[in-house]
C-alpha cells in the first residue's frame, strides 16, 4: 500500500468499476467511467446464484430497486470521501432526493411512538416538517434546541433523553456552524444518534462521521452533483444504522436512478475544483455587501463578526460557498425589487449549482413556517441568500452593487 490518496484524488477515481474487462465484436476493453446500467433486473449464470444473491449470502445484482452497478459507484465514491479514515463499516446509499435521504435517516434512528427528537431550531424548514408532521403523526415528539448553545443541548438532551439528535453543519439560510465534535460527545454520553445534514457542507468542508456523528445526510441535488440537472439524496452511516438505512430503501423504493446516478458521480468527481472555487468567490462577496451602505447585515463564517468564526475555522475545512444578507431598506417589496433587478445572477430556491442562485428564504426555503417562527429565528422579510457559484467574484459582486443601487 502506498500513501493514502488525497481528497481530490478520491473524489476523480473512487467507486470507479475498472476491475473487469468488458468483451465485444472489437476486442477486450476497460471503460474508464462506469457505464449506465439501465436494466431494472440482473440474471445470474444458474438459479443457484440467483438464490444466494437474494438471500445475502453471496455479493451481486438482482433487482433495482435493491441495488444497481451505476448507483453503488457513486455510493463508494462517496464512502471514500466521507471516511477515508475509519472507512471501515461506512456505507452510503444513494436515494431520490436529499428529503427522502432525510426520512430514511430519521426511520432508521428507530423513532417510534413516545420517542422524543431533538432538533436544531435552525433547520431546513421541511425538515422541521417532516418531524412535526409526519413523525409527529406516528406519536414521535419533536423538540427544538439552540444548537449553537453548547449548554442548552446538553440540557436538554440530559432531560430528553432523546432518541436522535438533528442538526446542520451549516445551517440555511443564516450560515450558522454547529460544533459537531462537541455536540457528538453529548450526544454518545446519552446513548443518541446524531444525525448531521452535511449539505451546506459536503465532505469537502466537513467529514461529520469523523467527528463523531453517527448518521449523515446530504440533499446531492446541491454542491455534491453541483450543476443543477439532477436530484438525489444520500445517507451515509455505519453500524448499526447502514443496514437499517438499506432495508428501508428497499421496502420504500426510494432509490436512485441510474442515470441520475452516473451523473451525481460525474459531478462529485469536481468537487473539490468547485468548492474551493465558489468558497473564494464567497469570501470576496461577502466582503463587498459588509461594506455596502444599502446592506444592514452579511452572514458568513469569514467575517469575524459571525457568531461562529471561531467554530468555523476549527471544523471547517473552508469558509463555505453560501452568504445571507439584509438589506437597509425593510419588508419584502424591498428584497423583490433587489431580486428582480439581477441582471446575471440567477433567481432559484436552490443551491450549490455552478451559478450564482439568489433567492428569498422567507417565501422559499423557510416558506412552510408561521411568520413568528421565522421572525424568532432571524429569516427576516429583507433577507436575501446567495449560493455563490464558480463565475468571476468581481462580475458577480458588480451584479449586486448594481441592483442594490437600483434600491
Amino acid at each position: 500500500m502506498g500513501k493514502p490518496r488525497r481528497f481530490e484524488t478520491r473524489a476523480v477515481h473512487s467507486g470507479e468499476h475498472r476491475a473487469g474487462a468488458k468483451e465485444g465484436r472489437d476486442g477486450i476493453f476497460y471503460p474508464i467511467s462506469t457505464p449506465i446500467y439501465a436494466s431494472t433486473t440482473f440474471s445470474h449464470p444458474n438459479i443457484e446464484t440467483t438464490d444466494r444473491v437474494l438471500g445475502g449470502e453471496e455479493q451481486g445484482y438482482s433487482y433495482a430497486r435493491y441495488d444497481n452497478p451505476t448507483v453503488r459507484a457513486f455510493e463508494e465514491a462517496l464512502v471514500s470521501l466521507e471516511s477515508p479514515e475509519t472507512g471501515a463499516g461506512i456505507r452510503a446509499f444513494a436515494f431520490a432526493s436529499g428529503m427522502a435521504a432525510t426520512h430514511a435517516a430519521l426511520a432508521a434512528a428507530e423513532l417510534t411512538g413516545g420517542s422524543t427528537v431533538l432538533a436544531a431550531e435552525q433547520l431546513y424548514g421541511s425538515t422541521s416538517t417532516l418531524l412535526v408532521q409526519v413523525f409527529g403523526a406516528s406519536g414521535v415528539e419533536t423538540r427544538f434546541v439552540d444548537a449553537y448553545d453548547l449548554g442548552a443541548v446538553e440540557k436538554k438532551v440530559a432531560a430528553l433523553e432523546p432518541r436522535a439528535v438533528v442538526v446542520e453543519s451549516i445551517s440555511n439560510p443564516l450560515l450558522r456552524v454547529a460544533d459537531i465534535p462537541e455536540i457528538s460527545k453529548i450526544t454518545r454520553a446519552a446513548g443518541a444518534a446524531l444525525i448531521v445534514d452535511n449539505t451546506f457542507g459536503t465532505p469537502y468542508l466537513q467529514r461529520p462521521l469523523e467527528l463523531g456523528a453517527d448518521i449523515v445526510v446530504h440533499s446531492a441535488t446541491k454542491y455534491i452533483s453541483g450543476h443543477g440537472d439532477l436530484t438525489a439524496g444520500v445517507v451515509a452511516a455505519g453500524a448499526p444504522y447502514a443496514a437499517a438505512v438499506e432495508q428501508l430503501r428497499k421496502l420504500v423504493g426510494g432509490v436512485l436512478g441510474p442515470f441520475e446516478a452516473w451523473l451525481a458521480h460525474r459531478g462529485l468527481k469536481t468537487l473539490p475544483l468547485r468548492m474551493g472555487r465558489q468558497c473564494e468567490n464567497a469570501r470576496e462577496i461577502a466582503s463587498s455587501l459588509a461594506a455596502h451602505q444599502k446592506v444592514a447585515k452579511v452572514n458568513h463564517p469569514s467575517l469575524r463578526a459571525h457568531p461562529d468564526h471561531e467554530t468555523a475555522g476549527r471544523v471547517l475545512s473552508d469558509t463555505g460557498g453560501l452568504v445571507s444578507f439584509e438589506l437597509a431598506a425593510e419588508g419584502r417589496d424591498a428584497a423583490f425589487a433587489f431580486l428582480n433587478a439581477l441582471e446575471l445572477c440567477v433567481k432559484a430556491p436552490s443551491l450549490g449549482d455552478i451559478y450564482t442562485l439568489a433567492i428569498h428564504p422567507a417565501t422559499s426555503s423557510h416558506r412552510e413556517l408561521s411568520p413568528s417562527r421565522r421572525k424568532r429565528l432571524g429569516v427576516g422579510e429583507n433577507l436575501v441568500r446567495l449560493s455563490v457559484g464558480i463565475e468571476h467574484a468581481e462580475d458577480v459582486i458588480s451584479d449586486l452593487q448594481q441592483a442594490l443601487e437600483r434600491l
